[in-house]
Formats: C-alpha cells, structure tokens, sequence
C-alpha cells in the first residue's frame, strides 16, 4: 500500500537540507530501485526555496512506513520539524505498470 510522508522543514533549516541532499538523493534512488518509491520532491515557500518534502513511498503497513520515513537521511539530520504519515490511494493519472 501507498503511504505520504508529508514532511515539513525546521525553520531556518535550509543549510541542512542542502548539505544532506546528496546523501538524501542516493536514498530515494535505492527505494526507487527497490520499487518502493512512487515519487518525490520538496515543497516551496513563496521564494521557491525547498522547506518540505513530499515523500510518497509503497508499505506493507504504517510500521514500514514509518520505518522507511526514519531511515531517509534527512530525518537522522534531524532537519524535519514534523512529519505526517498518511495511507494514500493514488486514483487519477497512474503511471501504467511497466
């Protein structure tokens, strides 16, 4: 099953995420390896600065999920003021299976 990880940056964070990006990146490109990921990127404030990030990620349950959100780089950096994890159900413009 699909889960959201909604994800909002620590203000004044900005350095962090930048110097944890790479690390960050590699991360989601072993999930989506692993075909875990459905997508990803950050939300924008009003400059289009990065200040969160939508994190959308296949689970067997909300542990796993949880799991996977704890794991992500940006997380042990502690740069996220809060995280929300929510069961979603992906039902206009699927990619087709490949």
């Amino acid at each position: 099953m699909l889960f959201a990880l909604i994800c909002k940056d620590k203000p004044a964070s900005l350095q962090v995420r930048l110097d944890t990006r790479p690390v960050h990146v590699a991360f989601l490109e072993g999930l989506n390896a692993e075909k875990k990921l459905a997508f990803a990127g950050p939300f924008l404030d009003a400059e289009g600065k990065p200040n969160g990030s939508l994190v959308v990620v296949e689970a067997p349950d909300l542990a796993g999920a949880q799991a996977l959100s704890a794991a992500d780089p940006y997380a042990k950096a502690g740069l996220f003021e809060s995280v929300e994890i929510r069961q979603w159900n992906w039902t206009f413009n699927k990619p087709a299976a490949s």
